[in-house]
């Protein structure tokens, strides 16, 4: 193996930004990773300078001399590609540092070393520098890691054996050699999320259960921000220390105040920061140097003011991580727990919400005050509210791993405006949604990713927009879905309708089905439920023989017990339990909707009370209401710990229940996995885009690239690729056969923030005139690749249900996943099309007649991980 030399003043490459990434180790401290740059020459030295002899052996595998400096400052450049230099920052300071030089005799191979600070060695450096470097070096076309280490440094040696990856080491002795497959495999991936898990809850503790918090810009002031978030602490019941600190007050709102951070008596877990924006960054390495743990900058006029603003929120961001803090905002309103444990009020709001069992993460700030006292008149309760604000530094992947073991926590709401990282998110959703309902509510914005997106899905020859247009921000509003769909993740678009399914699911199971009663004494409002029903995916439908006959001896011979039960103006609070509990025992109803209209009857509280005692008595099925025309009545519904949600109108009853059903059949269903494909070599896929530029990819490639993937083009080009023989001959069975099913399209394009998205669809007037298309996000499971199929509203041509034996649905799946494998293990894929894909009956599989291909103009370096 050589090392390439490096000239005295190199050229410098550019600089991978994507590789700049925030971490936690095992202990949950916080630094910042990134690769090293020449100006961090003369840190490198002092990072060497201050190694132990006995650190710098297990470097060198050996007793050694220590390097020159102008030697160890030629390892601050690099070219980022066949050699590569990560670091972990402490401070200002080198805490850990992960090299790999690429093999030149073997390019697929790169040796590594790792270094890790003395004082640093216990706290899980090594395990967060490997993930780091592996997942470089796979982008970077690196399938093994070669390390040496002395045998009796243990520590490293179990990095490797622990860290899930496929290692392979050498025989015993005073030297052991390890050779590190850096594919992701499941084992890898499920160690390194236990890491990030445990990690992020133990940096999350000084925020949300602090022991003492201090306030950065405490105003004497009634009604500023820095006072009123002093006050909420004393009144909310905060059990640590509170340090208001302002140099020009001796005390805020009651409490003895301080000249600065360095002069409080001890150092803080948490510190609020209200001060003017260009005071910020001073104020928070004060409270690096004073050993805060967490800071929530309240503060206004960073990114929202531009790119300069942004460009100061990430330093301030990169800085903390890299102190061992974690950073809350900007522009955020604070935290709340209301939990025992805590009882942390640290928010400017008027409004502090009642306990209860709903957790919620906010990313606008003047959004959650709003939230929080609707909350509050809704009787919502909750266990904890974060703002979250710019999410700079702690989002709302953070807080979902916190709330995920929460025991007061029983329903998650999220507002979702922008994606941090939206795989880390998915990974995280779909391993707490089975547990706990997490609702998300995001306003549906971005460019459509439809097979007839030029240029992005469905034209990978690049043909481009003939409008001229650029798309637009953000990720596509489909995309947005398919993850939340593919997550277990409630979906809704507005804030009514997320309150109003947290209030279902925050107090009622969801329901085992989606078959619903409706019980009234109005027909109008009944027959407006029934519409509501349906359109939320809930079924209406007849009640059971047992059902009727109990409803006609309760009711009398001449009640009407059809579904809906209408009980007339004249029911009384007796008739209203008997319906419910008649509904409720009957095996073919999974929910049930009460109706009632006051002005029609007497005595609501009665009414109300007969509501209670049904829902009480049948606890496995939910139960909510709409009191229409009753002001306050609704506050009759709750009886200690039973409540029962009730609306004003009764659409929201139904849609809330529409989103609880779905939910729960999601739940139910067993989960998916990412299946090992045979016949994939992604190897020579690897080889064959090796000689490829960008932009199209010739006809005989894309045919050989996906037959790589085991995917045949019947029909390629003839001598074009390694397909099979070419069609039959029309009028044979075969061709009959070829054509007798539906045509239909796959196709891939990568969303600006999810990455690869794939959309399916049946080719014709369903796509193009019905926008009959079902779009999912890579990497799909086996779960995910049979409901996206089923999924179009023309599924009922596919399974057989209308116009014949229907086609060869698992054949049609297993080419889905493939294609998801594909742009998985390819990055370089920037858009890929099938077209057509002829869908033969079942047992014949699927035939590709067209693809095309092209690459991306760079080769993506990592992406989301």
């Amino acid at each position: 193996m050589t090392t390439p030399p490096y000239p005295e003043d190199p050229q410098q490459p550019a600089y991978p930004d994507d590789l700049e990434q925030p971490g936690l180790v095992r202990t949950g401290r916080s630094t910042f990773v990134r690769p090293i740059r020449p100006e961090d020459a003369d840190r490198l030295v002092a990072f060497v300078g201050g190694l132990s002899r006995a650190t710098l052996a297990y470097r060198s595998l050996g007793p050694v001399i220590r390097a020159r400096d102008d030697v160890i400052r030629r390892g601050a450049y690099v070219d980022y590609l066949n050699e590569l230099a990560l670091v972990a920052l402490a401070g200002d300071e080198i805490a850990g540092l992960v090299r790999y030089v690429r093999d030149t005799d073997d390019p697929d191979h790169a040796e590594v070393t790792f270094t890790i600070r003395d004082d640093d060695q216990s706290e899980g450096f090594g395990r967060l520098l490997l993930e780091h470097i592996a997942a470089a070096a796979r982008a970077r076309g690196i399938r093994v890691l070669k390390a040496d280490v002395l045998a009796d440094n243990t520590r490293m040696i179990n990095v490797f054996l622990g860290s899930g990856y496929r290692v392979e080491s050498g025989p015993p002795g005073q030297i052991v050699h390890f050779d590190i497959a850096v594919d992701p495999q499941a084992q890898a991936v499920a160690r390194a999320e236990r890491r990030e898990h445990t990690a992020v809850r133990r940096s999350l503790r000084p925020l949300l259960e602090p022991r003492s918090v201090a306030v950065i810009g405490a105003n004497r002031s009634p009604l500023t921000i820095g006072h009123e978030i002093v006050a909420n602490l004393l009144r909310g019941g905060f059990r640590g220390s509170v340090f208001p600190v302002n140099p020009r007050a001796g005390q805020v709102a009651g409490a003895r105040a301080y000249p600065s951070v360095r002069e409080l008596p001890e150092p803080p877990d948490l510190a609020l920061i209200a001060v003017r924006a260009e005071a910020v960054p001073d104020v928070v390495r004060e409270c690096a140097e004073a050993g805060v743990k967490a800071v929530v900058v309240v503060s206004t006029g960073f990114g929202e003011t531009g790119a300069a603003g942004r460009s100061t929120e990430l330093e301030l961001s990169r800085f903390a991580r890299a102190s061992g803090m974690r950073l809350v905002g900007p522009n955020c309103m604070g935290v709340v727990n209301t939990t025992p444990a805590a009882r942390l009020a640290a928010t400017f709001s008027p409004a502090l919400p009642t306990p209860g069992r709903v957790a919620m993460s906010s990313q606008s700030g003047p959004l959650g005050l709003a939230v929080l006292d609707f909350a509050r008149r809704l009787r919502l309760g909750f266990s904890g509210f974060v703002s979250v604000g710019h999410a700079v530094d702690v989002s709302t992947n953070d807080l979902l791993q916190w709330w995920e073991e929460d025991p007061e926590t029983s329903v998650i709401l999220l507002h979702v405006e922008t994606f941090g990282n939206p795989r880390r998110f998915a990974r995280i959703a779909r391993r707490v949604a089975p547990r706990k309902p997490i609702i998300a509510v995001h306003p549906g914005h971005g460019h459509s990713t439809s097979h007839v997106d030029p240029g992005r899905r469905g034209d990978p020859e690049g043909r481009g927009n003939s409008a001229g247009h650029a798309d637009p921000p953000g990720p596509s509003d489909s995309a947005v879905s398919s993850l939340f769909a593919q997550s277990g993740v409630i979906r809704t678009r507005s804030l009514q309708e997320l309150f109003d399914a947290a209030l279902l699911l925050a107090h009622q199971p969801p329901p085992p089905g989606n078959r619903v009663a409706v019980i009234t004494n109005a027909g109008g409002p009944a027959a407006l439920t029934v519409g509501a029903c349906v359109a939320g995916g809930l079924r209406v439908p007849p009640l059971g023989e047992r059902t009727r006959e109990t409803l006609r001896t309760a009711l009398g011979p001449g009640a009407e017990v059809a579904n809906p039960v209408d009980l007339t103006p004249m029911a009384t609070a007796a008739h209203y339990r008997q319906a419910l509990d008649a509904v409720l025992a009957d095996d073919g109803i999974d929910a049930a909707i009460v109706l009632f209209m006051p002005p029609l009857a007497d005595k609501p509280d009665e009414v109300a009370a007969a509501i209670l005692d049904a829902a009480e008595a049948a606890p496995s099925k939910p139960v909510v209401a709409s009191f229409l025309g009753g002001a306050g009545v609704a506050d009759l519904l709750h009886r200690g710990e039973l409540v029962v949600p009730t609306y004003a109108f009764p659409e929201s009853a139904a849609a809330s229940l529409g989103h609880a059903a779905a939910y729960q059949a999601w739940r139910s269903t067993p989960a998916g996995v990412v299946p090992d494909l045979p016949r994939v070599d992604p190897d020579r896929a690897r080889s064959l885009l090796a000689g490829c530029a960008p932009g199209p990819v010739p006809p005989r490639i894309a045919a050989e690239l996906l037959d790589s993937y085991g995917i045949a083009v019947r029909d390629a080009e003839p001598g074009s690729g390694p397909g099979p023989e070419p069609g039959p001959e029309p009028g044979s069975e075969s061709g009959s056969r070829l054509g007798s099913g539906p045509d239909a399209f796959l196709s891939v394009g990568a969303d600006s923030v999810f990455g690869p998205v794939i959309a399916f669809g049946l080719t014709g007037d369903y796509a193009d005139l019905m926008a009959d298309v079902a779009h999912r996000v890579t990497p799909l499971s086996d779960r995910d690749a049979r409901e996206m199929v089923r999924s179009l509203r023309a599924a009922p041509l596919l399974d057989g249900r209308v116009g014949g034996p229907g086609v060869d649905l698992a054949a049609l799946e297993e080419t889905v996943l493939r294609i998801s494998a594909m742009v998985e293990d390819l990055p370089e894929i920037e858009a890929m099309e099938l077209r057509p894909i002829r869908l033969l009956p079942p047992g014949d599989g699927v035939a590709v007649t067209r693809a095309t291909i092209r690459l991306a103009d760079e080769t993506r370096k990592g992406g989301p991980s």
